[in-house]
């Protein structure tokens, strides 16, 4: 099978990530594409990130009934910093019968060089680069304009986040991600 590999922290999962992955899947002509849920990225300024299981939960319930598309926990069970060579040399040890697709956005593309083991990405994996808003010469994807940010300003600030993320898991994000209620 052909699996595209879509990471991300998903802090928490909201549906431009999902209409994404399906374009993504129908546009590279995927069998499945794998939304690995990430621990810290190793490139980023340390954030508030939701425990990995429940990030992990989370997506997979907003997942549910998504026909080619499944949460993986497989990158929050490997070794720490975590580094995309590392998770798609492991993956490929464990499943050579598949081969694995890195999905990526144009964002993390602009700073590709900085990846730990990037030649050898390049070297041995396809790479499909997506646009992301607010890069020169890219175009919006549907749906994409929600940020895992914003939903959680939303959230801290009691404002509805009706269309932002699945039904399914609405309640939990709410619950996980808004402030505690003083009493």
């Amino acid at each position: 099978m052909r699996i595209g590999i879509f990471g991300g922290s998903f802090n928490p999962i909201h549906v431009g990530h999902i209409a994404l992955a399906r374009q993504l899947r129908l546009l590279a002509k995927l069998d499945e594409v794998w939304l690995m849920v990430s621990p810290q990225n190793p490139l980023k300024l340390q954030s508030a990130l939701l425990n990995d299981q429940l990030r992990y939960q989370m997506a997979s319930k907003a997942l549910q009934g998504e026909e080619g598309l499944s949460a993986c926990d497989y990158e929050l069970h490997l070794p720490k910093p975590s580094y995309t060579w590392n998770t798609l040399q492991h993956l490929q040890q464990e499943y050579p019968q598949h081969t694995f697709i890195l999905l990526i956005g144009g964002d993390n593309w602009a700073h590709f060089e900085r990846w730990r083991h990037w030649k050898d990405i390049l070297r041995n994996y396809q790479v499909i680069v997506y646009p992301r808003d607010n890069h020169p010469g890219t175009i919006s994807v549907p749906l994409l304009n929600i940020s895992s940010t914003e939903i959680r300003h939303r959230v801290q600030h009691g404002e509805s986040i009706s269309g932002m993320v699945p039904d399914a898991i609405i309640d939990d994000v709410k619950h996980y991600y808004g402030t505690p209620q003083k009493g």
